[in-house]
């Protein structure tokens, strides 16, 4: 009876053990934070993210390092965060310094512009993986990795940067609100409306992450749409349009407009976000093969989405370099009066180019300034730890920049000149505040003791690989 009584035991002990190996540990999948810790502090919570595992049978193989096979599924189920990255290359600014690029310099920066969509790619990759290897963002790592002073200044770095992009993004909603309403509202009225996005983005969320994408879908969709139809309306040249990707050229009365191009591409707070927004899917960080999985699929994913982004900065430089460079307005034209510049080019036809240019002008506007608050938060919860409700902290976020976009509403109101000079030196802050954000994220990448095994070496320091990594047993 005894030795019945031992075996049953010993039974039982083994299903306890296989029971715990089947289960989830609190590292792989971490949980609601207990009563002493803020809920709020994480980038996602465990019960809002998506599951990606499971998809046609392929976990059947447990071992660490397997990768499963492709899946168009998996694809489906992982495709979102670059499309949310991506807005950041499609903002009010960027459309700024397209139709300021295109203008001036004619179709000579087209091959910057695809470069520097190129260098996005990689650097949003190295952001995604960093988010994916350590289940953290990259703002919450710099808390951890640097000393208080040096992580306050880079804090302070990422909010100039990210205050300078949300001007540009509000102003140029209100600009599209003005247009669309035939002039009646005026600049600060548009931005009050664009204000309110931040509860509408709280709406949102509390709806769950593939409902936020979706609408962000539709934003970009939209967008899309409405910069073909007028590259369509404008024909620009084709031979032209090529010479100008495939042949770099650079003037020196152009080297302006070119900075602006790169620092309207490479948005810092974007390097941020990037890094968080991978962490609203579900998969066990201690598997390798997991992790290197996620990485495989947000590098399809967001190629797709710069390189639509791409085509849509490709269609308002070659719209604005067909109809304005080399004429006298090429200097004076900018965001605040580029849709009717393009009416008195263009005219009306079966849809005024005008409003076409104000549709995409407010889902640009609307959509970059909702993932900039979204960017806002995680920067301020990742530096400083704050424990501050969603809410609150949204609308903190949100007050930073909307309380100096009205002062430069009201200011620049009636001087369309002065309010498209400050939206071209905000694309060259972008490119001053870019390596605030790039030495921490090329730093802690590089970094095994935080990457541990998906470190990249110091000859890809400048760009990434994204080959399997070398496991060692």
């Amino acid at each position: 009876m005894i030795s019945q009584s031992r075996e049953e035991d010993s039974r039982e002990e083994d299903k306890k053990e296989e029971s715990s190996r089947l289960l989830p540990t609190p590292a792989q999948f971490p949980t609601t934070p207990s009563d002493g810790e803020d809920p709020d502090e994480v980038a996602f919570e465990a019960r809002d993210k998506i599951l990606v595992v499971d998809v046609d049978g392929q976990d059947a193989v447990d071992a660490d390092d397997y990768v499963p096979p492709f899946s168009w599924k998996k694809l489906w189920l992982f495709t979102g965060p670059g499309f949310l990255m991506s807005i950041a290359f499609l903002d009010p600014g960027n459309l700024e310094g397209d139709l300021q690029a295109g203008a001036i310099a004619g179709y000579s920066l087209l091959w910057l512009l695809m470069w520097a969509t190129a260098m996005g790619l990689l650097i949003q990759m190295l952001s995604a993986r960093v988010g994916v290897a350590t289940g953290r963002h990259l703002a919450e790592l710099c808390r951890e990795e640097y000393p208080n002073w040096a992580r306050l200044i880079l804090w302070f770095m990422a909010e100039v940067a990210l205050i300078g992009a949300d001007i540009q993004e509000v102003i140029g909603s209100a600009i599209a609100i003005h247009i669309l309403s035939n002039g009646v509202l005026p600049l600060w009225a548009g931005v009050v409306i664009t204000a309110l996005d931040c509860f509408m983005f709280l709406f949102l969320e509390n709806y769950g992450v593939r409902k936020l994408e979706a609408v962000f879908a539709v934003l970009i969709a939209t967008m899309a749409l409405s910069f073909a139809w007028m590259f369509g309306d404008t024909k620009p040249s084709g031979k032209e349009l090529l010479i100008g990707m495939l042949i770099p050229r650079l003037g020196s009365k152009t080297i302006r407009q070119a900075v602006g191009v790169v620092g309207c591409v490479i948005m810092p707070h974007n390097v941020f976000l990037h890094s968080a927004l991978v962490q609203s899917r579900r998969i066990d960080p201690q598997k390798k093969g997991r992790v290197q999985e996620a990485l495989n699929y947000y590098l399809i994913e967001s190629s797709i989405a710069l390189l639509v982004s791409f085509m849509i900065n490709l269609f308002v430089t070659t719209v604005f370099a067909k109809g304005f460079y080399g004429t006298e307005k090429a200097h004076s034209i900018g965001l605040v009066n580029a849709g009717q510049y393009l009416q008195e080019k263009y005219g009306g036809g079966i849809f005024p180019i005008l409003y076409i240019w104000g549709i995409g002008l407010l889902a640009a506007g609307q959509s970059s300034t909702i993932t900039g608050t979204y960017a806002g938060q995680f920067i301020m919860g990742g530096f400083l730890n704050l424990p501050l409700k969603k809410w609150l902290r949204a609308l903190i976020t949100r007050s930073f920049a909307i309380v100096p976009t009205m002062i430069v509403a009201l200011v620049f109101n009636t001087s369309e000149a002065s309010l498209d000079i400050l939206n071209e030196w905000l694309n060259v802050l972008q490119s001053v505040q870019i390596p605030f954000a790039l030495i921490p994220l090329l730093t802690l990448v590089a970094k095994e003791q935080v990457m541990g095994e998906f470190r990249i070496g110091p000859v890809l320091e400048a760009g990434l690989d994204c080959s399997y990594p070398s496991y060692t047993d």
